[in-house]
């Protein structure tokens, strides 16, 4: 179902759902009838209030389209404020390059979704825009220094800073800079990551406030010095530049669900590539305005949840109360073998087999100490028979699921799932145990991944990959936690290794140092940190009609 086609409703006022949330008229400030953002000076005065429950909602490994974490996401909140709970929503900004692409955008749908949509999913309030500034500002001051010289001066052979794009085009991924002469700048190899996968993205997004912000811009290592030493930001003077791009995106953004909830969208970083979750800032803010807190982490529980919990709780001190791992009967089936494009037909059997997979990522949040229950993301073509074999799956590993049917009747068709998220968060002890301490070697972070998330043997790397953990470990760097960059397709860095595999090792191509986002980046496998257009990109079907209403964009 597309956005154009989607129930038709008129947004509330954003001043009213400003109210509602619990923010003054002057802390409002709008950006058009139905977005606004939150002054910053009103959401540091939250910083003392008590912190409402958080609710984490993940996901098993997913089919290409995903499983629908962002709908059951905000059904489930949509479905507390039914039971009288005052919850309030916080999801990360769609990139612009899906939506263009394969998956779409990142707004929920049928009677499950954010508005206004279209809104949301391509320009929005311009933070995208501010953040590809910011990075490709550094990027140019980095060539500037490489061009003009100055103390300390770069190693063009050993640039890491890389420019930043918000669109699916692979053709960038690889380039050459410099060329045509000396006043053109210094020739030498580049390429470009996609926005959601730029470390300002992540840095912006882990930020607690404005000098912290500006503390970890200046901290980011762009290139070594000719004598092998890290050059930093800060070293080129340019974060005050980068700050001043990033002042308004800075102030979380505020929007309403379709039953006129507030939800807070801020930042975007992808979860393959990097942590997946939105920004520390609107968390916090959400923490203080409401009892309850409803937020969703990027693919399924080995990417979003342990990056979740091992990068964002453990810098931002959250603690989640519950979790929802999101389900349904078409990955399941693909995880028992069945072809992606026969996926919406019966088969109990292959579904059976495809359980695997599920009850896997039970256990991995189980791992951190988390009490979930499985949410069964219903659709239309599900049969009855497919929808009690999960329930007797999930209840045979010890676990609990609850048919979710937030598409057809949004907060009405979750306040099972509801009651029993709000008791499982009432009743937990906020006890979350990370994978792995912070003194632990990083190359032994690592490997507990590998092992104890995605069930590997191990991991496997050339020795000038080993030497890059050496070398990062003696620079100080090795109290920082892991960012696995992996596919999300499987458990494995291999997509085509479905359901629970074993007898398996995690190949670590590359070690990219986010140093201001405060992880280091860990490539496995043929991740990308700039994908590709499919063989037919959505961006054909996207149009505006004579109304001047956008049609086509899922």
């Amino acid at each position: 179902m597309s956005i154009d086609t989607q129930p038709s409703v008129e947004p509330r006022p954003i001043a009213e759902i400003a109210e509602r949330l619990g923010a003054p008229a002057e802390a409002c400030l709008p950006y058009g009838r139905h977005k606004a953002k939150l002054d910053l000076p009103f959401v540091d005065s939250l910083r003392d209030r008590p912190a409402g429950r958080l609710i984490l909602v993940t996901a098993m490994t997913p089919t290409p389209y995903g499983e629908g974490k962002t709908t059951v996401s905000i059904g489930l909140n949509d479905g507390l404020n039914r039971l009288g709970k005052k919850s309030v929503l916080c999801l990360r900004e769609p990139s612009m390059g899906p939506c263009f692409g394969v998956k779409g955008g990142a707004t929920g749908g049928g009677f499950s979704r954010i508005l206004p949509g279209d809104e949301i999913n391509l320009h929005f309030t311009g933070d995208f825009h501010a953040i590809a500034a910011a990075n490709n500002l550094l990027a140019a001051l980095v060539d500037h220094r490489l061009q003009r010289g100055g103390e300390p001066a770069l190693d063009p052979a050993r640039i890491f800073w890389r420019r930043a794009i918000d669109m699916n085009d692979r053709a960038l991924r690889e380039i050459a800079v410099g060329q045509g002469g000396p006043a053109n700048g210094v020739p030498r190899k580049e390429g470009f990551n996609i926005v959601a996968a730029s470390e300002i993205m992540a840095t912006f997004c882990l930020a607690r406030d404005r000098e912290d912000l500006e503390a970890r811009l200046g901290r980011m290592v762009v290139g070594r010095s000719p004598d092998g030493a890290s050059v930093r930001a800060e070293d080129l003077g340019c974060v005050g530049a980068m700050s001043a791009l990033l002042k308004d995106a800075l102030a979380p953004n505020l929007v309403q669900s379709l039953e006129g909830n507030p939800v807070l969208v801020h930042g975007g970083p992808f979860a393959n590539i990097a942590h997946g979750c939105n920004s520390v800032i609107a968390t916090r803010a959400a923490q203080a305005l409401g009892d309850y807190v409803v937020t969703e982490a990027g693919f399924g529980s080995d990417l979003g949840a342990e990056k979740f919990i091992d990068i964002k709780c453990r810098q931002a001190g959250l603690q989640p109360s519950a979790a929802v791992i999101v389900a349904t009967t078409a990955a399941l089936k693909l995880h028992g073998g069945v072809a992606l494009d026969a996926v919406r037909g019966e088969n109990v059997e292959a579904l059976r087999l495809g359980l695997v997979n599920l009850r896997r990522h039970l256990e991995i949040v189980r791992g951190f100490g988390v009490p979930a229950v499985v949410a069964i993301n219903r659709h239309d073509t599900d049969s009855p028979a497919e929808l009690e074999a999960i329930r007797e799956g999930v209840q045979y590993a010890g676990g609990e699921a609850i048919i979710s049917n937030h598409w057809t009747q949004g907060g009405l068709g979750t306040e099972e799932l509801a009651s029993r998220v709000a008791a499982l968060a009432d009743e937990s002890a906020d006890a979350v145990q990370p994978l792995y301490p912070d003194g632990m070697p990083l190359i032994e972070k690592v490997e507990t991944i590998a092992t104890r998330v995605y069930g590997a043997d191990g991991i496997e790397m050339s020795d000038e990959t080993r030497a890059e953990f050496e070398s990062l470990q003696a620079e100080g760097f090795g109290e920082l936690p892991v960012c696995m960059a992996k596919t999300p397709m499987s458990l494995s860095a291999d997509p085509k290794q479905l359901g629970a595999p074993t007898g398996f090792t995690i190949p670590i191509r590359e070690l990219r140092l986010s140093a201001g986002a405060g992880f280091v980046v860990v490539l496995t496998g043929s991740v990308l940190t700039l994908p590709g257009l499919p063989t037919r990109p959505a961006a054909l079907d996207i149009r505006v009609n004579a109304r001047g209403e956008i049609e086509g964009l899922r």
